[in-house]
């Protein structure tokens, strides 16, 4: 007499609770689709003299809080992405003059992305990773930053740059998760979400 096995449990739903295309793409990339797309609106202006590390694991759970209780009985993942260079928050930036600034800052110089992740499972449990890249820029001349601040990659992205485009050129040294500095450590999210119940 032979045994059926069980049958499978619906996979729960899963939120992305971000607006970043990189994010999407990362996700899909290794396989993932989420369901709704629901970014989080919060205040993410850092506290005073709050440090990278627990900046990003704010803004991570944050997020998650303000999203996962729209969404009961889903799988939600929230993520944020801090450019750090020593003590010092890079903004996500929105002006030239905030690019420049970043770029000036980060020529010739190592600084770090923290990437926070934060995954709510179904029962309400809720893990959380931080991941830390370390990237090195060459030094950059005038002509190289005028041209990268013509291109507009800049905009919106942490530290005033894109690993993924043009910026790459910039790059002398990567040590950790590239797809941290794009905008989702994969390794560590995956894992964070089988945690949670989502099968491939």
């Amino acid at each position: 007499m032979s045994v059926q096995p069980p049958p499978l449990l619906p996979t729960p739903l899963l939120v992305l609770a971000s607006a970043s295309p990189r994010r999407l793409d990362l996700l899909r990339q290794v396989g993932i689709e989420p369901g709704p797309i629901d970014p989080a609106d919060i205040d993410e202006t850092p506290g005073p003299r709050e440090l990278p590390r627990p900046y990003a694991l704010r803004m991570a759970r944050a997020k998650l809080a303000a999203v996962a209780a729209r969404h009961p009985g889903a799988i939600v993942l929230a993520a944020d992405s801090v450019v750090a260079c020593g003590r010092r928050i890079l903004p996500k930036a929105e002006r030239e003059d905030e690019a420049r600034r970043c770029l000036d800052l980060l020529s010739g110089r190592r600084h770090r992305v923290l990437g926070g992740v934060a995954v709510a499972a179904p029962d309400g449990a809720v893990r959380t990773r931080l991941v830390e890249t370390v990237v090195s820029f060459k030094r950059l001349t005038p002509g190289e930053i005028a041209a990268y601040l013509a291109s507009g990659e800049w905009q919106g992205k942490a530290g005033g740059y894109a690993i993924q485009g043009r910026a790459a050129r910039f790059v002398t040294f990567l040590s950790g998760s590239y797809s941290n500095v794009v905008g989702l450590p994969l390794h560590e999210t995956c894992a964070l979400l089988d945690a949670a119940g989502l099968r491939p």
